[in-house]
Order: C-alpha cells, then sequence, then structure tokens
C-alpha cells in the first residue's frame, strides 16, 4: 500500500499529527493527495543533489498539476480548479532553485514515514505490554467507575436539593396559612403549632442530611483529585518525559481531560447547590440552621479543592521542538520552534476566551556565565477548540523563537558552579487565567528543561543531555541538574539506547546487542544490575569520540541507510570481534554477519568464513563502509555485488550464507536492484570499487591483514590499495590500457586526486611492489597472503582493504 494511503487510514490521534503537518504554506495537502502515487515513485534525494533531475521533476510537476486541473474542469469542481491554479503559480518560486523544492518535499516525506512508524510503533508496543497495559486498564477501570459513581451522586444531590425545596415550601406555604387564619381557639392553635414544629423538624433533619450528603459529596472528590493530581498526571509527566527520548509510551491525554473535567463540573456543581441553600435559607430560617453553621467551611473547601484541581489542569502536551532537530527539547537561537498547552478542564463557554502568553527563566539560578534569552514571534494566543482533533483546549504556539540577552552571567549571587552550553537547563513558562462562574484563578505550565544552543554542531551533544535528564531526572524544574549529574544504572542506561533505535526504526535492540555495550562499557561481569555509568563516561570522556558520538553515529548510520536491513533483523550489529570470530568458525564457508565498528564512527562492516589449505575456518574481514559508500551505493548492493577475484581470474562472491545459515538471496534479495550489468545504477560505484584481487604470480601487493580478530586492534586503510580489479591474464599493454580507461578524474564517486601517468602506470607493470608502502609490509611482516593487487596505480578510495 502507498504511504499516503496508509496515512489516511490512520486513527484520529494520527491524522491531527498529518494534519499538523500539512498546515503550512510549504506544500499543499491538495498537491499531496492528487498527486500522491507520482511522488513517491520519484527520486527525491538524488534531486536535492542534482540541478538539472531536480529541473526534471520540477517541470514534470507543473505538467501534472496541469493535468489535474483539467479533470477538475470536466467534473466543475470550481474550487478544486481555483485551488490548484493558485498552488502552480505559488510553486514557480521554485523556477531558480528546483533543488530547494525537493529538499522540501522529501522532508515531509520523512515526517509522513515518522507518523507511520510512531503509529505503527504503538501497535507493536500494544502487543508486547499486554500485562502491564492490563494493570494499567484496571487500574483506569476503577478510576472510571469512581467517576460514574461521582455522577451519580451529583445527580442523587439535584434530586435532594429539589425534595428540599419543596419541602420548605409546604411548611412556609402551612406557617404563612397559619398566621393569616389569626386562630383564636388555643386548642387549635395549639395543634397547629405542633403541625407546624413537626415540619420544621423535619426541614431541619432535611437540610443536616443534605449538608452531610455534601461533604461525602466533596471527600470523594478530594480522594479524586489525590488520584488524578499526584497519580494520574505524575505518571502521565514521567511517560511524556520517556517519551521525549524514544520511550513508546501513550500520552495522550483525552482520557484524563474526560476525569478532570468530570471533576470540575461536580464542583461546580457543589458551588451551586450550596448557593441553592443560601437561598433557601434566605426564605425560612430558625435558631441553629445548619446551613449558616456548615455551609461556609462546605463553600471554602469546594473551592480550595477546584482551584487545586485548575492548577494542575494547565499542562504542556507537545513539548518544544524545532521541525527539523534532533528531537524536541533541543532548540536553537534565532531558529523556529512550536510548543502546545493544553486545559484539562473542558468547558466550551471558554473557548477563544482565555489568553496564554508566553516567557522564559524567571530567576536565572545561581550559576556562573547562565545565559538569558527573550522569545520572540507570536507570544499570546488564545485556548480553543479548533486546533485540537479531540477538540480539547488548546494554545499551539508553531512560530516561536529565541534570542540570547546580550546582558546575562547568572542569577543573583552566581556561585563558582560552571556549565557548557549543552548543560545549561532552560525553561520555558505559560500563563492564562481561568475565570467562570465566579472563580477566579491563575494558571502557570512550564515546559520539561530544554537545551538551548547556538549552531547546529551542538546538537548531538545538547541531544546527550536531553536524554541524561529526562532517563533520571523526576524533578523537571531541576535547572541545577547538571552541577552534580547522578550516575544512570545499567538497566536504566541499556533501555534508554535500546529506545533510541526503537523510536528511530522501530526495533530496538535485544539482549545479545546490549550484552556487547556492556563489555565495552564494564568489561565481562556476571551481573550488570548494579552497574553505573557516570555522565562524564557517556558523553565527555575521550573527546570528541566519547561513548555517545559513536553510538549515535550508528544510529544516524542506520536510520539513513539501514533502516530497512535493521528493521528486517538482518544486521546483528552490536558484536565484539571475538565474539564475531567465536560465531563464524563453528560455521561453512560462505557464512557471514554484518556488524558495526567500534573505532571507526558510523561504520559497518561484515566478515565471513573462508576455509585454509588444511580445512581450518579462516575469518576475513572487510574494512568498514562509512556513509560516504552508503550514500553512492545501498548496502545490501555492496552485499550483492562484492567480489574476490581469485587466482585464477574467476571473480568471485565470498558472502553466501547470512548467519547462522540463511542464504544470502533469500536474506536480501528483495531488496535488490531489478537492473543489472551496466543498467544498474550503482553500476560505476561496483565497478571501481567491490571487486578485490587475491595473490597472483604476475601482480602482486600486501595488505594490512591480522590473522586475530580477537585482539581487537584498530584497522587502518592503506594507501594505494583501493580501486578496481585488473584482468590479470590481460598482456601488459591491455591492462594499461583498462586502467586508463577506467580511472575517472571527475567521477563523484571516488576520492580527488591526482590521475595516474602513463609512466606510473608502466612503472608499476615493471615492478608492482614499488607502489607498496614498504613500512606497512615491514611492521606486518609474516602476515598470510590474501591481498588487494592491481590497484595501486589509483588514489586512495572510501572503500574497505580487505582484512583477515
Amino acid at each position: 500500500m502507498a504511504q499516503w494511503d496508509k496515512l489516511t487510514e490512520l486513527s484520529d490521534a494520527y491524522t491531527q499529527q498529518l494534519h499538523e503537518l500539512y498546515d503550512r504554506d510549504d506544500f499543499p495537502m491538495d498537491v499531496r493527495h492528487y498527486l500522491s502515487v507520482w511522488i513517491e515513485k520519484q527520486d527525491w534525494q538524488r534531486a536535492a543533489r542534482e540541478h538539472d533531475f531536480a529541473m526534471v521533476l520540477f517541470q514534470v510537476l507543473l505538467e501534472n498539476l496541469d493535468n489535474q486541473h483539467s479533470r477538475f474542469v470536466q467534473k466543475e469542481s470550481f474550487l478544486l480548479q481555483h485551488n490548484i491554479r493558485r498552488y502552480k503559480q505559488g510553486f514557480q518560486r521554485y523556477l531558480d532553485d528546483p533543488c530547494a523544492l525537493a529538499n522540501t518535499i522529501l522532508w515531509f516525506l520523512s515526517k509522513e514515514k515518522d507518523i507511520l512508524q510512531n503509529a505503527e510503533l504503538a501497535e507493536q508496543v500494544q502487543l508486547l505490554c499486554v500485562e502491564q497495559e492490563a494493570m494499567e486498564t484496571s487500574s483506569q477501570h476503577d478510576l472510571e467507575r469512581k467517576m460514574v459513581g461521582l455522577r451519580n451522586e451529583v445527580q442523587c444531590m439535584e434530586h435532594t436539593i429539589l425534595c428540599l425545596e419543596e419541602q420548605q415550601d409546604e411548611f412556609d406555604f402551612k406557617y404563612q396559612t397559619h398566621k393569616m387564619e389569626a386562630v383564636v381557639d388555643e386548642a387549635v392553635k395549639k395543634d397547629q403549632m405542633k403541625v407546624l414544629q413537626i415540619l420544621v423538624n423535619r426541614l431541619n433533619d432535611c437540610r443536616k442530611g443534605t449538608l452531610s450528603d455534601l461533604k461525602k459529596l466533596l471527600d470523594r472528590t478530594e480522594d479524586l483529585i489525590n488520584i488524578l493530581v499526584k497519580k494520574e498526571l505524575v505518571e502521565w509527566q514521567r511517560r511524556q518525559q520517556k517519551a521525549c527520548i524514544g520511550s513508546p509510551n501513550n500520552v495522550c491525554l483525552d482520557q484524563l481531560e474526560n476525569w478532570f473535567t468530570c471533576v470540575a463540573v461536580c464542583l461546580f456543581h457543589v458551588r451551586e447547590f450550596l448557593g441553592k441553600l443560601e437561598e433557601l435559607v434566605g426564605k425560612v430560617s430558625y435558631e441553629n440552621d445548619p446551613v449558616k453553621a456548615q455551609k461556609p467551611a462546605l463553600l471554602s473547601k469546594a473551592d480550595t479543592l477546584l482551584k487545586e484541581l485548575l492548577k494542575s489542569s494547565f499542562v504542556v502536551e507537545t513539548q518544544p521542538s524545532m521541525p527539523q532537530g534532533k528531537g524536541p527539547l533541543v532548540l536553537r537561537t534565532n531558529v523556529q520552534f512550536s510548543v502546545k498547552t493544553r486545559l484539562l478542564v473542558k468547558f466550551p463557554e471558554l473557548n477563544h476566551s482565555m489568553k496564554v502568553n508566553v516567557s522564559m527563566d524567571r530567576e536565572a539560578p545561581q550559576i556562573k556565565g547562565y545565559r538569558r534569552f527573550n522569545v520572540l514571534g507570536t507570544k499570546s494566543k488564545a485556548l480553543n477548540m479548533a486546533e485540537s482533533q479531540s477538540g480539547g483546549m488548546v494554545a499551539d504556539f508553531r512560530h516561536l523563537n529565541l534570542k540570547e540577552q546580550k546582558s546575562g552571567g547568572g542569577g543573583k549571587g552566581a556561585s563558582d558552579i560552571s556549565l557548557s552550553v549543552t548543560e545549561e537547563l532552560h525553561i520555558i513558562y505559560f500563563e492564562t487565567e481561568f475565570e467562570m462562574k465566579g472563580v477566579s484563578v491563575a494558571l502557570q505550565a512550564s515546559s520539561i528543561p530544554v537545551v538551548i544552543i547556538s549552531n547546529s554542531s551542538q546538537q548531538q551533544s545538547a541531544w546527550a543531555s536531553v536524554l541524561w535528564f529526562n532517563m533520571l531526572s523526576l524533578d523537571t524544574n531541576d535547572v541545577m541538574f547538571f552541577a552534580n549529574t547522578p550516575p544512570a544504572t545499567w538497566p536504566q542506561f541499556g533501555e534508554m539506547l535500546s529506545w533510541q533505535f526503537l523510536s528511530a526504526t522501530k526495533r530496538g535492540l535485544d539482549e545479545a546487542q546490549l550484552e556487547m555495550i556492556t563489555h565495552k562499557l564494564f568489561g565481562k561481569k556476571q551481573n550488570y544490575d548494579a552497574c553505573k555509568v557516570a555522565w562524564s563516561k557517556f558523553s565527555k570522556e575521550n573527546l570528541p569520540d566519547t561513548f555517545w558520538v559513536w553510538f549515535d553515529g550508528i544510529l544516524v548510520m542506520v536510520k539513513t541507510y539501514l533502516e530497512d536491513l535493521w528493521r528486517d533483523g538482518l544486521i546483528m550489529g552490536f558484536v565484539s570481534k571475538g565474539k564475531e570470530k567465536s560465531l563464524l568458525k563453528k560455521k561453512q564457508r560462505g557464512t557471514f554477519l554484518l556488524r558495526f565498528s567500534e573505532s571507526v564512527i558510523g561504520g559497518i562492516t561484515f566478515s565471513w568464513v573462508e576455509t585454509t589449505i588444511n580445512g581450518e575456518p579462516d575469518i576475513k574481514t572487510v574494512q568498514p563502509f562509512s556513509k560516504v559508500d552508503l550514500c553512492q551505493i545501498p548496502f545490501h548492493e555492496i552485499i550483492r555485488n562484492f567480489q574476490i577475484l581469485e587466482a585464477e581470474n574467476i571473480p568471485e562472491n565470498p558472502l553466501l550464507y547470512l548467519y547462522p545459515n540463511t542464504p544470502k538471496d533469500e536474506a536480501f534479495g528483495k531488496y535488490y536492484s531489478e537492473k543489472t550489468g551496466a543498467d544498474n545504477p550503482y553500476f560505476r560505484y561496483i565497478k571501481t570499487k567491490l571487486v578485490f584481487v587475491s595473490k597472483e604470480n604476475t601482480l602482486e601487493a600486501r595488505s594490512p591483514m591480522s590473522s586475530d580478530m580477537a585482539q581487537g586492534e584498530s584497522l587502518e586503510r592503506m594507501n594505494g590499495l583501493c580501486g578496481e580489479a585488473a584482468e590479470l591474464n590481460e598482456s601488459p599493454h591491455s591492462l594499461q590500457q583498462s586502467l586508463l580507461e577506467t580511472y575517472h578524474p571527475d567521477d563523484p564517486m571516488l576520492s580527488g586526486s591526482l590521475a595516474a601517468t602513463e609512466e606510473d602506470l608502466l612503472t608499476y607493470l615493471n615492478n608492482p611492489n614499488a607502489f607498496v608502502d614498504p613500512d606497512i609490509l615491514q611492521e606486518e611482516s609474516g602476515l598470510s597472503d590474501f591481498s588487494l593487487s592491481g590497484f595501486n596505480c589509483l588514489p586512495q578510495q572510501s572503500c574497505g582493504s580487505i582484512f583477515q
């Protein structure tokens, strides 16, 4: 099913996200809808890089809009005709820069994919967390039963007040009649007074009973408020914190809104009941009237509970985030960000009447050099029900940005504590005023602390701070958190790492992958639950290649280039070299596995089993491929076309079975390009970088190999040992001609270097070892003779040498 078709079938919550995505002028939803099939078939990544290709797609887009306009003319759809014509005129601004349009469409398609992934992830999480959800559902059902009981009590109280009013009217009528009749007979008069006394006693008992029921109703309401404010809302806030860093938690507020509104409505009814009692007392009162004695305390309690509920009901539903940021809570100066607030007490009569104002840190903490910021943009907005799919009362701020104040230096009496820019935490505040039926309450909500950067290069470090804070801190107002940063236990840390992959690719880390990371951090232990990871070890040690830089480099690579392979479980990924060797040496020849590099940031490699002359398993590894390679050719095409040219000149792909024993084409076949040979879009890369040569009598060169992969030594590239394979059975002249013809100085896939001259080629043919670095060979003397030959005349490439 096409991506757009899937999006249109999502639930209301995710459909709302889609509407919010396209609620901007950059790319109209109408165009996305009517041209959905064509849009999803185009290579927008290529268009974003190549101006000519982008111009072709731009012209075709305009033609498609013309065609769509013609269809609307035939259907006499006047409004749609107008919209399509207006959209086409709007796209004319990309005439001089069609690549910008390609980037825009690419961004929207990416955001759509994120929405789809989140929706699918929610379904998966629902299946994985059956027991937990059963417990939560039981708790929610119990709370829902209490809400139903509360509503029933309110209805009973309404009936009680009516009965009380009728009873008072009966007494008042007979009392007024008695006064008007002026009875002379003392016996009759005495009997009438007895009847009136009975009626007033009943009225008094009824008033006492009503007041007692109101007190019980307030007590029940207080219990529910405690559950809502101190449990349900706190748990939601914690779930939101975790969701901000990738946890698949449900943070929908609709249920909480129903509960908050139910209790608020009840309290307003209690205030009305007390007002009715006051009215009745004004008509009929007597000595020791219980209403006069108890009503002020009950009203005070009702107002206190109502204000407590209202103050807790104003929340930040969607935390601050930039459109193309690494994640929420990382903001950049002078770049727009969005944030959404919500009032969980929904009264339609307040629609558009409550203004929300935005401000920054009130008082700077006592931190040396602490920066201050001004909020710019649309800083005031009314709570309304139009911007929420569920009809909630929200204020959606979409055009805010921050500007650093010139004066700063920390708060009054700033201490010697100094934090880096990405460890500074700032809070955004939102204020509004609730006024209804005589109740006036000032409300304030605040964001989870944000990290504010001024350069995109700081995003990675800033996101590390966001992860650490929201993984550990339960106090969302603690801006001094990094002044004394607590460590994380391994269960917390491992779960957080898994969330990063789960949110980015819909597949988290399994126990074996987490085990490799524990070995990397702590070495081998029996149990890791008591192990702790310090903030410095995560984000500061071994700069610039910290643990987080290494891990995030892998995550970005997987998300950008390997998402499908990772989601299908084809990449083992986090596995040490020693573990890799122990797994492969037990397998048949040609078995291979894919793992992430421990020494190259954002690198992936594969190792496979060869068999020596003695029949012993021999594990070989290729130098890691990085984004330099993966942006030119998909990794599955590398695996498909990787070849070694043996001594008898028969090219062979040594990769036969994906560990443990899945045939390679069965595992990766569905991803292969349908075109082969010269028609393959990756032919040039395959031709120049994916054929390697083993030892041969005529042409020979040694590569820096190691037979002990378990030692974990660094694998370095060797100059001049990567490039195109030559046909070894040709004459020297034909080999020279082949090398000259296949070197492309303007080829964007090749590293930029000076081209080899004919003299260099002749020298190489006469003495191939002249181009090999003798120092490397001296250091690696005694290594096996699996080498790359026929490449020394070419400049160093980005692909990997073969390592054993």
